[in-house]
Formats: structure tokens, C-alpha cells, sequence
């Protein structure tokens, strides 16, 4: 797989390409990376485009919640992908599939700890080190474009905001990393995964994500509109429902945001 560079006002100017495969755009700054992507029209021969920020104005994360960053440390990107062949049912395979890529990125720099908190939120341990904002077009049954905003905290190292629990790559490891090496490492993981989605591997993505879960085992507090409660992860569908069983033995099934891991 190539990555080319396309530089809008940072970085270098002969990256500029106008050569197929992986194109990345570079942006100093911008409201968010989702939002430029999401007016972007990509050339007929550009399958995947990614859009990395140096800052974001206005970066988002699930629902109303807005994503600290520091100017420059940290990696704010969006990746663009077309996932016709991907029944609209199945849509949370795309949200493994990305979660997937960022664990194995970081499985180079973080030996042990890195797990995948439900919905696709990377943790180190008990403390946040990623969080992804998807969103789809749909039509004709099938999921036109997919974009997923990534915000990945890399050298910053004092986090002001009202995040409870944020961790960075240079807190745990005690020094800086390279910002550009390891987005070329998670755009090449990327692809690999989407192109295992491409060849229909779905129960092997679903396989590796259930193996990669917060606590995938024993019983854990968490709390939905009813209050507190020790539930036990069973699975996560295909269509991104968590099923968890409590200590009665119900099974209980959640949507995004109807249930809460208290960490």
C-alpha cells in the first residue's frame, strides 16, 4: 500500500501527487477533519482518503462531547473509505475494523494494556488513550461513504479539560513518539483491515474485537437509566448492540450511550 501526501498550507510541498491508492491531506488547521471530509469529493481513483490536522477549532467526540488537544501533539485525523460491499446491518464491523487498526498500531509502542472499550474508544489500562467519532451516508442498502474521526493523544502531556481519566502514548511510554511514523503505521493497519473486510472476513474481524474488549471478563460495574449494576459482557452484535448479563442472570441489551462502564 502507498500513502500520498497532499499538503494544504503545512508540510512539505513536494508531497503533492496526483497519483492514486491512499491520498493524505495534510491541514494546519480546521474546524474538524470529519467536516472537511465530509465536503471533500474524492477523485474517482482515490478508494481511501485521510485528512490529518495540526489543530482542530471545533473537534467533537460522541454525541455533545468536544475533544481536547493540544496544538501539534497529538494525532487529530479522518479517514474517508467508500464500503459498498458492506450490508448496512453489518455497519459495526467498520467500527471494529478501525478500532482494530489503532490497537495494532499501537501494540508496537505498548506491549501490554491496550484494550477496546465498546464501542470503539481505545484504553490503556483503566484511562483513555483514543476515541473515534463515526458517521455513514447510506443508500440503496448499502453504506455509500464512512468517515472515522479519530483524536489519539500522542505527546500531550497535561489535559485541562473535564475528560476523568485521558492518558497519552508519552505519559506511558516517558518520552515522545513520532507523530508522522505512527499515523503511516495505523493508516497501513487501516487498510489491511478494510481490505479483510473487502474479502468478507467478517467473522475474523468480529473474532478479534470480542478477544480485544475492556473487560471482556468477570463481572463489572456499570450503570444505565435504572442505576448501578455488576454486568458481564456476552457479546457485542453485529448491528453494535452490547449484551451484558447480570449477576440474576438477565441478559441485557444496550444502544450507544443507554449504558455506562464506570471506570
Amino acid at each position: 500500500m502507498k500513502i500520498i501526501d497532499a499538503v494544504l498550507g503545512w508540510f512539505r510541498p513536494d508531497a503533492i501527487t496526483t497519483e492514486p491508492q491512499v491520498k493524505r491531506i495534510r491541514l494546519e488547521t480546521v474546524d474538524s477533519t470529519n467536516s472537511f471530509l465530509r465536503n471533500y469529493t474524492p477523485a474517482a481513483d482515490e478508494p481511501m482518503t485521510v485528512a490529518v490536522a495540526g489543530y482542530q477549532t471545533a473537534g467533537r467526540g460522541q454525541g455533545e462531547n468536544t475533544w481536547e488537544s493540544e496544538a501539534g501533539k497529538n494525532l487529530l485525523f479522518s479517514v474517508l473509505v467508500h464500503p459498498v460491499m458492506l450490508p448496512v446491518r453489518s455497519q459495526f464491523l467498520l467500527s471494529e475494523a478501525g478500532a482494530l487498526a489503532l490497537k495494532e498500531a499501537l501494540a508496537d509502542y505498548v506491549k501490554d494494556g491496550i484494550r477496546l472499550k465498546w464501542p470503539n474508544d481505545v484504553y490503556w489500562k483503566d484511562r483513555k488513550l483514543s476515541g473515534t467519532l463515526i458517521e455513514t451516508k447510506l443508500g440503496g442498502g448499502h453504506i455509500k461513504d464512512c468517515i472515522f474521526g479519530v483524536g489519539l493523544n500522542v505527546n500531550q502531556t497535561v489535559f485541562r479539560g473535564d475528560a476523568p481519566n485521558p492518558v497519552s502514548l508519552c505519559q506511558i511510554l516517558g518520552h515522545e513518539v513520532d507523530k508522522d511514523e505512527l499515523l503511516d503505521k495505523i493508516i497501513r493497519k487501516f487498510s489491511d483491515f478494510y481490505h479483510l473486510l473487502e474479502m468478507g472476513g467478517y467473522n475474523d474481524i468480529s473474532a478479534m474485537y470480542h478477544e480485544a474488549l475492556y473487560r471482556r471478563g468477570g463481572f463489572h460495574r456499570f450503570r444505565d437509566a435504572d442505576g448501578e449494576f455488576d454486568g458481564a459482557i456476552v457479546e457485542v452484535e453485529d448491528d453494535g448492540h452490547l449484551i451484558l448479563r447480570d449477576r440474576d442472570g438477565r441478559i441485557r441489551s444496550y444502544q450507544f450511550k443507554e449504558v455506562e462502564f464506570i471506570v
